[in-house]
């Protein structure tokens, strides 16, 4: 088994070495966070200069270290490997969720175990790293909890540029292997086919829903079940509780109330299996509250759940696009234009029109629309008129499947062949 490079997350972890914030990697299970932690960066580490000895490890989801669980004999047996005063230690916690009861979530009380970190935190030479699998427990509390102290590292699973780096060969051939089962890094080790197909689907069946019905008690986990289907089923679709609850009423004969498929759509998130992107009102710059498209965190995980049986490239490749643009680490909203035009009737019509993705980072936006091809001029008309009736400046970006080389058109509107652009991260400065 070779290495992976996951040099985008090595290098967050080092420009964080000693900061004295408790770094927190989070993420979907299996997407490489304690590879990233207890391998690449243990192995900088020792490069470094540092001893083994000072690098503590603490795998909470093993079974030889469930006694630490309890944060009390967690903090006892890290601190009893702290024997000095003059050396500086580095502290790996990893799946540190496990270290939280069930019945502390609802709680009023300060986490225990936050206590612990936070203990940690004030000896000036220990630096503190975790990962995590559940936002709730950690990415939303940990500027809370650590009393503005915790810094977070979202890990995702592979992209296609560290998918091909890692395998080579043909793009287009990769890429097919990639759009099919994704990029959560053993993957890759399962040899055949159907290697990989039960492998994913396991991770469903024995890891993720297991993880979700134990921590959040999940009373109908066959409803969590069946939206996670529907979900996975019409990725890029807009969507709300309400219209889902309604769908499993009228397709599966199951009676659910909307708030109810609303807590489990969080439940779903909060375990990083999928994201949600809000649309936004690009002229009135304002956001709807609904309703909001939703997309899958791995594209494997996705075809497994649905047993390989949807594998539309237009789809695929807007959710390949879209977690692209998050672990490039821009916000990601779907942009609506509104648009006037006359009908038949010689009267102002308006109407609502779709820019794929509104991404920003920092002071940097852009508008970028997916599509497989623009052969036919209507097709050509339908993805570039929302670019024009934005009616601003900013770069507008237009991804198809080809192997083009990257141009302007007329109207300034910028084309890129979809692998140039998963591949090129300077593409937005071209």
């Amino acid at each position: 088994m070779g290495i992976i490079a996951r040099d985008r997350y090595l290098q967050r972890l080092i420009d964080r070495k000693e900061n004295g914030m408790i770094k927190v990697i989070t993420g979907i299970r299996r997407c490489g966070k304690s590879y990233l932690l207890f391998h690449l960066y243990y192995d900088y580490l020792i490069s470094t200069g540092v001893k083994k000895d000072n690098i503590i490890t603490i795998a909470l989801d093993e079974e030889e270290s469930k006694k630490y669980r309890d944060p009390k004999e967690l903090s006892a047996y890290i601190r009893s490997k702290i024997v000095s005063n003059d050396e500086q230690y580095y502290v790996f916690i990893d799946e540190v969720q496990y270290a939280i009861k069930k019945d502390e979530l609802n709680s009023d009380k300060p986490l225990p175990l936050y206590g612990v970190l936070n203990g940690l935190l004030r000896l000036s030479n220990v630096d503190v790293y975790v990962t995590g699998s559940n936002s709730k427990l950690l990415s939303k509390d940990v500027m809370t909890e650590f009393r503005g102290r915790g810094d977070e590292v979202r890990v995702y699973p592979l992209t296609f540029k560290e998918y091909y780096g890692y395998l080579g060969g043909d793009k287009l051939e990769r890429f097919e292997e990639y759009a099919t089962f994704g990029g959560l890094p053993l993957t890759l080790f399962r040899k055949t086919p159907e290697d990989k197909i039960k492998y994913l689907s396991d991770l469903f069946k024995e890891v993720y829903f297991k993880d979700i019905e134990e921590r959040y008690r999940i009373d109908l986990p066959e409803i969590l079940q069946l939206l996670t289907d529907d979900l996975c089923s019409a990725i890029g679709s807009l969507t709300n509780s309400s219209k889902l609850a309604n769908a499993l009423k009228t397709a599966k004969n199951v009676k659910v109330d909307s708030q109810t498929v609303a807590t489990y759509l969080e439940y779903l998130e909060e375990s990083f299996l999928f994201n949600q992107a809000k649309r936004y009102d690009v002229k009135g710059k304002k956001y709807f509250l609904y309703p909001s498209k939703y997309y899958c965190t791995d594209m494997g995980l996705r075809n497994a759940r649905l047993n390989f049986r949807q594998q539309e490239e237009t789809h695929a490749m807007e959710n390949i696009i879209y977690n692209e643009l998050l672990v490039r680490g821009f916000s990601v909203d779907v942009g609506v234009v509104d648009i006037a035009s006359l009908g038949e009737d010689g009267k102002r019509h308006k109407r609502q029109c779709e820019i794929d993705f509104v991404v920003n980072k920092g002071m940097k936006k852009y508008y970028i629309q997916s599509a497989l091809t623009l052969n036919g001029e209507n097709k050509e008309k339908t993805e570039l008129r929302p670019f024009l009736e934005t009616r601003d400046f900013f770069k507008k970006i237009i991804v198809t499947k080809s192997y083009m080389k990257p141009w302007f058109d007329d109207n300034g509107i910028y084309h890129v062949g979809l692998y140039d652009f998963l591949l090129n991260e300077t593409i937005f400065e071209s």
